[in-house]
């Protein structure tokens, strides 16, 4: 397995330097947002991750505003309630895109944000409490208790939200590739326990965060 340092050094060295590293590595932070969230915007962020996936990201951001009005703004007592009523007017909504099976997902995800709440106060809370160390034991709690919240997904929404995440984009795969820790995409829950140690080691190695480590990787990459 290499050593952060390693990846840190190769990454600099295909940008010209640490600092032009460093400077791509701020300027690719993205719209990530550290902030608390209350448990409404939590639904509001993995929604709009769900109708993301597989989809023109602009056209979605183009009619979030009628997603916030035609799901009354994510409030999680009345999304969690979703009926046969409700969904038939969704689905003949143009403000908003009309894919019966991904509508079907607020409210499971809305149920989802309860029983967080229920548990630690806020969905907020449940969530940047977990342990960076077991970032993947978060993936598969949002994946066994949400609904579409796969790896990919749930991890788009942790790191805009401001949630320490690595995302195994084709970069990130082929960088943990070259570094021997899987030697494929990752599926199995052994490859994913794999990539978790590795992260955990350079994240003690370097004092950085999943995030951080993550684009580093993603940069190591030629064409990165």
């Amino acid at each position: 397995m290499e050593k952060f340092s390693t990846i840190y050094h190769r990454a600099a060295q295909r940008h010209g330097s640490e600092d032009a590293l460093e400077k791509r590595l701020t300027e690719n932070t993205g719209p990530y947002n550290p902030e608390p969230k209350s448990d409404d915007r939590w639904l509001s962020e993995f929604t709009k991750r769900v109708f993301q996936a597989g989809f023109s990201w602009k056209v979605i951001e183009t009619k979030w505003d009628g997603f916030e009005e035609n799901f009354w703004k994510f409030n999680i007592s009345r999304c969690a309630r979703l009926d046969m009523d409700d969904m038939e007017k969704l689905t003949a909504n143009k403000a908003i895109v009309r894919n019966p099976q991904k509508i079907k997902t607020v409210a499971q995800n809305a149920q989802m944000i309860q029983s967080m709440a229920a548990e630690k106060g806020s969905a907020d809370a449940f969530i940047r409490g977990w342990p960076q160390s077991d970032y993947i034991g978060l993936l598969d709690y949002l994946n066994k208790h949400g609904s579409r919240l796969g790896t990919n997904t749930a991890s788009y929404a942790l790191r805009f939200s401001g949630v320490p995440s690595f995302i195994l984009s084709s970069d990130v795969t082929a960088a943990l590739i070259h570094a021997d820790i899987i030697d494929k995409p990752a599926t199995s829950k052994k490859a994913k326990r794999a990539i978790q140690q590795a992260f955990n080691e350079w994240a003690e190695e370097s004092a950085k965060d999943l995030s951080y480590i993550s684009r580093v990787l993603a940069m190591s990459i030629d064409g990165a």
